[in-house]
């Protein structure tokens, strides 16, 4: 990187102020320090996005490791798995194998016998409407019919002399 100390900023102040001239001096350097600035935003953003990109691909490296390791477990867990079935199926057919045809008539007089289907009784009182009971109940549908002077007697005050 190009070193600069303060006798050769001077030494470039001093030829910069011969050749432009005091007027436009300030000017121009406004002008070199926006471009300075400019420069400098650039260079910070080139260095994030090479450092997103790095992280970026450590990322999928670690995502590729955390795959494989879940795919190593599952297929762990499924031989584990088979292992276990095949054992016990093998377990099962030795315990089994010693069972003889005796033990087959002896299951079938301890087997619950299976019920007949007897169709439901036909209440013409349960078919009489299609909503149904707990509905109506909530809703405050009336169940029963009341005459109006029986509604009016119902809902009457009572006197207080009575």
């Amino acid at each position: 990187m190009i070193d600069f100390g303060f006798d050769k900023l001077a030494l470039i102040g001093a030829v910069a102020l011969i050749v432009i001239g005091p007027e436009k001096l300030p000017r121009v350097a406004r002008t070199v320090g926006h471009l300075l600035g400019k420069a400098q935003r650039y260079v910070a953003d080139v260095k994030a996005e090479v450092n997103r990109s790095i992280e970026l691909d450590e990322l999928k490296k670690m995502k590729t490791q955390v795959e494989e390791a879940a795919r190593d477990v599952e297929q762990s867990v499924s031989s584990q798995i088979h292992q276990t079935t095949a054992e016990l199926d093998r377990s099962w057919q030795d315990a089994t194998a010693g069972l003889t045809d005796t033990s087959a008539s002896s299951s079938d007089t301890l087997a619950t016998p299976v019920p007949e289907y007897k169709p439901p009784k036909k209440n013409w009182r349960v078919k009489r409407g299609a909503v149904p009971q707990w509905y109506k109940q909530r809703h405050g549908v009336r169940a029963k019919a009341q005459s109006g002077a029986a509604r009016v007697a119902r809902f009457r005050p009572p006197r207080p002399g009575a």
